[in-house]
């Protein structure tokens, strides 16, 4: 009767698990499609800003900008690497291939430092050998404009004050459920080459449209100068968001593996529990038959 309260216990146990698992699993399930829904209606809004910046190089004589090369303030280059993660775990591989990542990247980089979102991954760095200059944190909720804006303020700040010369974004994007990678952006300084070659992509993309020149008030530098903050600002939050519902789709995923182990142990143990209460069973009845055989001798 021991094993078999033993085995009763585990069986409650592992119900109890699974139904964390799948409770965890519709949860991600129901973040992620809020997160690709608020991602889908804010991306216009952030493609007509990028828009608008490559209508001004395009038409404009020249746009000179810091935002597109400095002089270096430090005697040694510094570049600044945001790493995206999340805030808990169970999630499989996500925050893993992040990690392995900033680490190839930061290997080639001089001077590197690290801008973390994400406890998980604050608490991973503090172990290595690159300094953390800041930490934010969303508390697993979906990432909202104004969380873009304050990191993007923070790091236009810092490079404009020449704490760092380069910054560099790592997110995870999700092709498909089954396909998550860590991409790798620099976002500062600006590439004018880059911009001008995106522009046929992303004018074709918005619909095509007759060049037309505008004259800018008070300049076109000016003017430009104005949207390269919320131009960095939708960078962030479209590669918060994407690093979001990446890390929904891999908790997905992991919680349905957890739950399908979960079902496969259960199956196991409600078999060896039938088995053993059936031998129980048998013994107590060739007890009754022998006990019983012994009296009437």
């Amino acid at each position: 009767m021991t094993n078999l309260r033993d085995v009763r216990l585990r069986m409650r146990a592992i119900r109890q698990t699974l139904q964390v698992t799948r409770a965890m699993n519709l949860i991600s399930t129901a973040k992620l499609r809020k997160g690709r829904r608020i991602l889908e209606d804010t991306e216009p809004f952030f493609n007509r800003i990028r828009s608008s910046m490559y209508d001004m190089l395009i038409g404009a004589d020249y746009v000179r900008s810091e935002y597109f090369s400095r002089l270096s303030k430090n005697s040694k280059p510094r570049a600044a690497v945001v790493a995206i993660t999340s805030d808990r775990g169970l999630a499989g591989g996500y925050n893993a291939n992040v990690f392995r990542t900033v680490s190839q990247l930061c290997a080639g980089l001089p001077n590197p430092v690290l801008v973390v979102c994400g406890s998980v991954g604050y608490r991973y760095f503090l172990h290595s050998p690159y300094v953390i200059l800041e930490n934010f944190s969303f508390k697993s909720r979906t990432p909202e404009l104004a969380d873009a804006q304050q990191i993007a303020d923070y790091l236009i700040s810092q490079y404009q004050w020449g704490v760092f010369d380069e910054v560099y974004i790592i997110y995870t994007y999700m092709y498909s459920t089954i396909k998550l990678v860590p991409e790798t952006q620099r976002i500062l300084p600006l590439s004018a080459q880059k911009m001008m070659e995106e522009s046929h992509d992303l004018h074709q993309k918005l619909g095509a449209k007759e060049k037309i020149h505008f004259e800018y008030f008070p300049s076109a530098q000016e003017v430009f100068e104005a949207l390269v903050p919320l131009y960095i600002k939708g960078i962030v939050y479209g590669a918060l968001v994407e690093g979001h519902v990446s890390e929904q789709s891999a908790r997905m995923a992991a919680m349905d593996e957890a739950s399908k182990s979960a079902e496969d142990m259960l199956a196991s143990l409600q078999l060896n529990y039938n088995r053993a209460r059936q031998a129980g069973i048998t013994q107590e009845v060739t007890e009754i038959i022998s006990g019983s055989a012994a009296l009437h001798e």
